[in-house]
């Protein structure tokens, strides 16, 4: 049964996350943390980093890692393939439209009329991480007890080292990384 429930929950994500990983974030929250409660906010945030640094389609890295934590091997692969299923129907089926219908303006138009929608739900998916990296409770609240100002500093140093810089993100995902296992690593050994 869980199979099954992997897969449909990642198959609607895989039908309505057009633009691409980051736009299929907010689906993917929602059926993952909100509805079916696989993951909670602060796993779901370690999920988006996972998913970003793996090769691949960001959806479908989610999708593999979430089905693995909810029912190992086979409870990923029938996440992957709901993720999937809807890309590989959908494509060949807009490449056949696209090749035999490309020069038509209603086609132009409505490709056109997408990329707004688009930007919008990469804009919230990013504005949702950035919220609960920057805030401990998930809430916008400028106390100091609800500001981690750690997460602060790294985000303005990868800004730095990305713009400034012009470090490769890689790097900058692996220092900001490393500089948090050292951050752990000092406060574990001094409450010990």
């Amino acid at each position: 049964m869980i199979y099954l429930k992997l897969f449909l929950s990642f198959l609607q994500i895989g039908c309505f996350s057009f633009g691409g990983g980051y736009a299929a974030m907010p689906l993917i929250q929602e059926q993952v943390v909100t509805l079916n409660h696989w993951l909670t906010m602060n796993a779901f945030t370690d999920l988006v980093t996972i998913a970003e640094m793996t090769p691949g389609p960001i959806a479908v890295n989610a999708a593999t890692f979430v089905g693995t934590q909810i029912a190992g091997t086979p409870g990923a692969v029938a996440a992957t393939l709901g993720c999937i299923l809807p890309s590989c129907i959908f494509v060949t089926l807009l490449a056949f439209i696209y090749t035999k219908y490309r020069n038509l303006s209603l086609l132009q138009g409505t490709l056109a009329s997408l990329r707004p929608a688009v930007v919008a739900m990469i804009a919230k998916a990013g504005l949702t991480i950035i919220i609960s990296a920057f805030f401990v409770n998930g809430l916008i609240s400028f106390t100091r007890e609800n500001v981690s100002v750690r997460m602060v500093l790294y985000f303005i140093l990868a800004v730095v080292l990305l713009r400034k810089v012009k470090l490769n993100p890689i790097l900058v995902m692996v220092l900001c990384g490393l500089l948090e296992v050292s951050y752990y690593t000092v406060t574990h050994v001094i409450h010990i």
